[in-house]
């Protein structure tokens, strides 16, 4: 679908920020008025009207605050948390930007203050992991042993967003919540400066350690879900982690080498593709014509920390899940898009080379939940995954 833009990114990301309204983390007028003052294609307009828009309810929440409104200003800092978020997305092109840990550090801020004005039990957690620590947020409805939902993201997600995205949602329905940080996600790449890796399980072992430690976890009923790229990612950590009782995968990902990314941009020779200058320059056009390219190009290095293209395809190179997807053993649910233009074919690719327990959902246009982790029916993708979780769970 498309929503104001023309530009499949821009409007890509309005959808993404705007879906976030059930869970109180958008207004769709603030959203839509925000988008119409953007120029087409312009990362910086980005940037800039989407700032405007965040400090203006950011000074709102202060303000409600001040005057004892403890709703308004939870309902005020969750929004500027999200628009903050969203006009620090397309800073990355430059990884010594001072704006991006600014913008990004209002975003956690007014996120922190949202949750100390929550109804639920709300804990920031630090998880240990290999000499320093993850970043996480632990959701409980009370005190009691419960199924745990262990969420990450993927590409460019926060621990933050994951609230809107999912854990809002897993708290109605009676689960515990951990969400947390990876390499190359949020906190951990912008102040820990540390990268992506393809072993994933090296990093989702260390947190299932901790949700282990907690009185308020069934042991027996953790389950993981990973979002975009980490649809790639949850899978290979399942693929070794064999405590989790459940993986979800939205939406599946077989592989994400930029490689092969390029490979599939390519009409020439492709053995052209083995001159690393080469690459350089063909990407560079490419991203010239193509704000998509170009972001992913950009987010790519400074979440793998790569100096070159060359690197990124390089260090992407291990991120299959070739050879690994048939020692998950756990009952694995598996997410399309039916109009997903990141991963199209990769979910079904991921879903055939299960040999556990599995099932393949899919969304549909006719559902208004086509679009990449089903953004805009964020009410109707919850609905489906956790009736999914609870029947696998055997929670009644």
């Amino acid at each position: 679908m498309r929503l104001i833009f023309q530009d499949q990114t821009f409007s890509f990301e309005l959808l993404r920020t705007l879906s976030y309204a059930p869970y109180g983390g958008a207004d769709i007028g603030e959203c839509l008025s925000t988008a119409y003052r953007i120029k087409e294609g312009d990362f910086e307009s980005w940037y800039t009207e989407w700032y405007r828009t965040a400090e203006r309810i950011h000074a709102l929440a202060v303000d409600s605050l001040e005057r004892g409104k403890r709703v308004s200003a939870r309902e005020c800092y969750l929004r500027a948390h999200n628009y903050y978020r969203t006009a620090e997305f397309f800073l990355h092109g430059n990884p010594k930007d001072p704006r991006i840990l600014e913008t990004w550090g209002k975003s956690r801020s007014t996120f922190r203050q949202a949750i100390k004005l929550m109804d639920t039990s709300v804990e920031e957690v630090a998880i240990p992991y290999e000499g320093t620590y993850l970043p996480g947020y632990y959701y409980r409805v009370d005190d009691t042993p419960r199924p745990a939902l262990l969420i990450h993201g993927g590409f460019d997600s926060t621990g933050e967003e994951l609230y809107l995205e999912v854990a809002a949602a897993a708290l109605q329905r009676g689960y515990n919540c951990l969400t947390f940080e990876g390499p190359g996600q949020g906190a951990v790449i912008r102040e820990q400066h540390i990268p992506f890796r393809y072993d994933w399980e090296k990093v989702v072992t260390p947190v299932v350690d901790y949700l282990l430690t907690r009185p308020d976890v069934d042991p027996d009923r953790i389950a993981l879900m990973g979002i975009s790229l980490g649809g790639y990612l949850a899978p290979r950590a399942a693929a070794y982690e064999h405590r989790l009782a459940a993986c979800i995968a939205n939406d599946g990902l077989f592989s994400n080498q930029f490689g092969e990314i390029a490979r599939k941009l390519h009409r020439g020779n492709d053995e052209d593709l083995n001159n690393p200058a080469y690459v350089e320059k063909f990407l560079e056009v490419l991203t010239s014509q193509y704000t998509g390219v170009r972001w992913a190009i950009e987010n790519g290095m400074f979440t793998y920390q790569a100096e070159s293209v060359h690197e990124l395809i390089r260090k992407t190179e291990p991120v299959t899940l070739e050879g690994v997807a048939h020692k998950i053993k756990c009952p694995t649910l598996v997410c399309e898009a039916e109009a997903d233009h990141f991963f199209a074919g990769q979910p079904k690719m991921l879903y055939d080379a299960l040999t556990c327990p599995k099932t393949f959902m899919l969304f549909t246009a006719e559902d208004g939940a086509e679009e990449h982790c089903h953004f805009g029916a964020l009410l109707y993708f919850n609905q489906r995954v956790f009736e999914w979780l609870d029947e696998t769970l055997d929670i009644k």
